[in-house]
């Protein structure tokens, strides 16, 4: 860089101007420090800062060395390495280069590294002004005060890039950018003549009209007047002979006549042309013109393939003899100067237009001039006027549509096609265009590509593509298929969810859906998930959107044995630590989890503003088999909903949804009866229980089928009964297959259990129940007749009733249809039954001059608040006591005006029993006034009587009514 220094930067040259004057050798040409100073002059404070003084001035003086003789006209170039010999060290590798002074040095240069895939660190190439003697050795450097004449600008040039460590390839570097300077040197060389050729030929046309239409020959001659006024680059030209055959021609070089990049060279023949096919018949055609581009890649100024422009010589008859060709590239100027004004181009579109006839004012007219004045420069030089004017037609037509469309071009050599393609702007990026040049070229079995886009406030961007097929001339291309290739290819993930939306919701709702979560979805759902998939999740993506409170959840079909479980919840994932003890508890190993953050964009309507997690377990079932969504799916999400809001106990009875077909509900009344058969002393543990019911799956499915055969209250009577039939002998073949002594013993127990249940409130239903769904009642209760169960401690009462929900479990004892006694809030939870029952018959010897015998019940609250206060725990007994307390008046008969009325919704399999009463008992002391409301709410025909010594009810002591009075 030339003009005034800036301090820091001299104050740095000159720090290393003092290190080179203390390393001079007498074989130096001229001092080092001075040198250092012409050297480091352009280069930025910031990159000198990056080495040491020591090592900057070691390299500049190296070079200085390398470069002391070197004859005009010839450059000096290496490509090393350093060593300890250089005195200085680099972690990169070196690139020095000495030649005269010319313009595209630097870029050509450039290019080379570049195609090479080597990036550059730092760049010195600084113009320097020096004398050479006679031998070419560096004897002077000029500072602009000594003698002009006798000094010549030379291009010094210092490049650092990246490590070569082959020593062939640094060779090969260094041939191929000795190869560049020798053309840039050709083509500065033989510029001006190549210039002056343009114009004798653009005056022979003009006075001597070659057999072409006027206006054409003025055309072409004001065209190469207008290239030779610097808006063409001229690099090479050359004169070629035609010579016709009968079955093909030839094209030869006339020696001499090359210049530039094309001049003779020692060692390369100038090689004929054959020309056949297109090729042939291209070559005899009247076309005074021919614009194209060449098949190789420019070495000076820009790495683009280069222009070619010939120009036909016929002889007196009006055949085609030779052709006059320049090779260069069109200046910047032809970009953007409007092509009205550019002579050939400026013909064209009149054609063009004349072709269309329409209005310049209306609105296809102006669409139509903004189309030519945009359209691609080399298009409109190289296109013949019915390609322009098919291609045009069909972009005018687009009307700005968001479509894509693909208009090609095959040039009349046959060695590429032209490629005008448009995409909807707001879809594209450069992944799209990466996706689009690697479907043509697959398609086209193309050698290479270029690309150019043009992006505007049009609805469309423009990716203008150079196609080189191979030499046999690539593939015919079906554009409508590749037009249609490409828009499946640049469809984004949205537009198909988008699409599937619409196909499932209809237009309306689904374009609603679309418009709610455009952009919601993150990149890895997006690459995880189809769109095809997606239709569902949406669905339950805008269900949680509207019930903050709500998870949805389904299961997918997976790869080979693996099942998907989606679940959808708002605000925050479910922790791990809680989701996977309910997944393998449901009989599943969860193989992976995948978690998206689903955030919809921000809208007026602040109830869909929240943000959804989806998380996806991977499982497979525990036992090998093959889980099918379809038939597995509803019970399962039931499940699990139930297990997470409370309302399901987290344990291996869940098991029994997967391995024996059961809902949630169906498994909780097996729980209930193992809670039953526990309290009733047996010897097993619930775990066993548990694994013993899904070992024997088969089993369990019937004797759930026996609890319903023999208490849904909507089957008839005589269906019950011969399906209970069925199902009990179908029980018994099975019964009789199990080989292990224990699991026989539990499974008959459960049976028997089932056997003596006399009444349920399993099927009832609860006004209050929240899910229409799962109408139910949250409890489950079961009246027993005991004396028909084996195995249970003696004395067995007439009647029991047992409670279970998760939140508490109880058990009512009643040795006869009237009894009383009073209900415990026990703290016995692993065997309440056997404090119930040693209470109960003490209440049975009391109660002797009261009733005819007694009665005694207890429940056990399961869910008692951790490190609670007395009020908290007060609160949950209570609530506890409710449940217990309903459970027993779901299964007893009311009375009503002097008639027995059952229970609603519940199957009897014992004759009338509407006597029942409570009392209060240890824990339970306030508690019967509580139990007086509940039975008010069930109408019940004991009244305030049903719970004796509430506030309104009888006072016992007084009454002379208590064991003791």
């Amino acid at each position: 860089m030339h003009g005034t220094i800036p301090a820091a930067r001299k104050k740095i040259i000159e720090r290393i101007a003092s290190v080179a004057s203390r390393t001079r050798q007498r074989r130096d040409p001229v001092a080092g420090e001075n040198f250092i100073r012409h050297y480091y002059r352009g280069v930025a404070e910031e990159d000198l800062a990056q080495y040491s003084s020591a090592d900057l001035a070691a390299a500049a003086l190296g070079q200085l060395r390398f470069a002391a003789v070197r004859r005009r006209g010839r450059a000096a170039v290496r490509v090393f390495n350093t060593s300890a010999s250089d005195g200085w060290s680099s972690t990169h590798s070196i690139v020095e280069v000495v030649v005269d002074d010319m313009p595209f040095l630097v870029d050509s240069i450039g290019m080379v590294l570049n195609q090479a895939g080597l990036t550059i660190h730092l760049m010195v190439h600084p113009i320097i002004s020096v004398r050479r003697d006679g031998s070419g050795r560096l004897v002077e450097l000029g500072d602009g005060s000594n003698g002009k004449n006798r000094f010549i600008a030379e291009s010094w040039q210092h490049i650092e890039i990246d490590r070569i460590g082959d020593p062939a390839r640094l060779k090969e570097l260094e041939r191929k950018l000795l190869s560049v300077i020798e053309d840039v040197r050709l083509a500065v060389t033989d510029w001006q003549p190549m210039r002056s050729r343009a114009l004798e030929i653009a005056k022979e046309i003009e006075s001597n009209p070659p057999p072409t239409p006027a206006s054409e020959a003025r055309e072409v001659g004001a065209l190469l007047e207008w290239m030779e006024a610097n808006h063409f680059t001229f690099l090479g030209y050359r004169e070629y002979k035609l010579k016709r055959g009968r079955t093909e021609d030839v094209l030869e070089a006339i020696a001499g006549t090359g210049m530039g990049i094309l001049r003779e060279r020692p060692g390369r023949r100038l090689e004929p042309t054959v020309l056949t096919g297109e090729l042939r018949t291209h070559a005899r055609e009247p076309d005074l013109l021919t614009i194209t581009k060449a098949n190789s890649v420019s070495t000076v100024h820009r790495a683009t393939y280069l222009d070619y422009v010939g120009i036909k010589i016929f002889d007196k008859a009006g055949q085609v003899t030779g052709e006059r060709r320049f090779l260069g590239l069109f200046t910047s100027a032809v970009y953007s100067r409007s092509p009205r004004e550019i002579p050939l181009l400026r013909h064209k579109i009149e054609r063009v237009i004349d072709h269309f006839g329409l209005d310049p004012v209306s609105h296809d007219g102006k669409a139509l001039m903004h189309v030519l004045d945009t359209y691609p420069r080399d298009e409109l030089f190289q296109a013949r006027v019915a390609d322009l004017t098919r291609i045009v037609r069909g972009i005018v037509n687009l009307y700005e549509r968001h479509r894509v469309r693909v208009f090609m071009r095959l040039d009349g050599f046959g060695r590429f096609y032209s490629g005008m393609i448009f995409v909807p702007r707001d879809r594209y990026n450069t992944q799209v265009r990466n996706k689009i040049e690697a479907l043509v070229r697959d398609r086209l079995h193309a050698v290479g590509i270029e690309s150019q886009v043009q992006l505007s406030e049009s609805a469309l961007a423009r990716v203008h593509m150079i196609v080189r097929l191979a030499q046999d001339g690539g593939l015919h291309v079906d554009v409508d298929a590749l037009e249609r290739e490409i828009a499946e290819a640049i469809r984004t993930w949205d537009d198909r969810l988008r699409e599937a939306l619409v196909a499932k919701h209809g237009e309306l709702a689904g374009l609603e859906l679309a418009e709610r979560l455009a952009g919601a979805f993150p990149a890895a759902y997006e690459e995880d998930v189809s769109p095809d998939m997606a239709v569902d999740d949406v669905t339950q993506i805008d269900e949680v959107l509207r019930d903050c409170d709500r998870i949805s959840m389904r299961l997918v079909r997976g790869k080979d044995k693996a099942v998907h479980f989606r679940l959808f919840r708002s605000a925050s994932p479910i922790p791990l630590s809680r989701a996977l003890p309910i997944l393998e508890n449901l009989g599943c190993t969860v193989l992976s989890e995948r978690p998206y953050r689903i955030t919809p964009p921000r809208s007026q309507d602040t109830s869909h503003n929240r943000e959804i997690w989806l998380q996806d377990f991977e499982m497979q079932r525990r036992d090998g088999a093959l889980a099918d969504p379809a038939k597995l799916g509803e019970r399962f999400t039931d499940a699990f909903l139930a297990v997470w809001s409370g309302r399901a106990e987290n344990d291996g009875f869940n098991r029994l949804i997967v391995a024996a077909d059961l809902t949630w509900r169906q498994a909780m009344v097996l729980r209930a009866y193992c809670r039953f058969v526990l309290q009733g002393g047996v010897a097993f543990s619930q775990a066993y229980m548990e694994q013993v019911l899904a070992s024997n799956a088969a089993i369990t499915a019937t004797l759930s089928g026996i609890f319903e055969a023999q208490f849904d209250p909507s089957r008839k009577p005589a269906q019950s009964k011969a399906e209970i039939a069925r199902l009990q002998k179908q029980l018994a073949k099975q019964l009789d297959a199990v080989t292990s002594p224990d699991e026989d013993r539990i499974l008959r127990r459960f049976a028997g259990a089932i056997a003596a249940t006399l009444r349920t409130n399993y099927f009832q239903t609860d006004a209050a129940a929240r899910n229409p769904r799962e109408p139910w009642k949250s409890y489950v209760s079961f009246k027993l007749d005991s004396r028909n169960i084996v195995d249970l401690p003696q004395p067995r009462p007439a009647f029991e009733i047992f409670v279970y929900s998760p939140r508490v479990e109880g058990v009512h004892l009643r040795m006869g249809k009237v009894a009383r006694g009073g209900i415990r809030w026990s703290d016995r939870r692993e065997d309440f039954r056997t404090e119930v029952l040693g209470l109960m018959k003490a209440q049975n010897v009391k109660n002797t001059v009261i009733v005819p015998v007694g009665a005694k019940g207890g429940f056990v609250p399961k869910r008692l608040p951790l490190n609670a206060s007395r009020e908290d725990t007060q609160r949950e007994g209570v609530e506890c006591y409710r449940t217990f307390i309903r459970g027993l008046l779901d299964l007893t008969d009311n009375v009503i005006d002097g008639r027995i009325v059952p229970p609603p919704q519940v199957v009897r399999r014992d004759p009338d029993d509407a006597y029942l009463v409570v009392a209060a008992d240890k824990g339970t002391a306030t508690f019967s006034d509580t139990a007086n409301r509940i039975a008010a709410e069930y109408n019940f025909w004991l009244g305030d009587a049903f719970a004796s010594g509430g506030s309104a009810g009888y006072d016992h002591k007084k009454m002379g009514i208590t064991a003791r009075g």
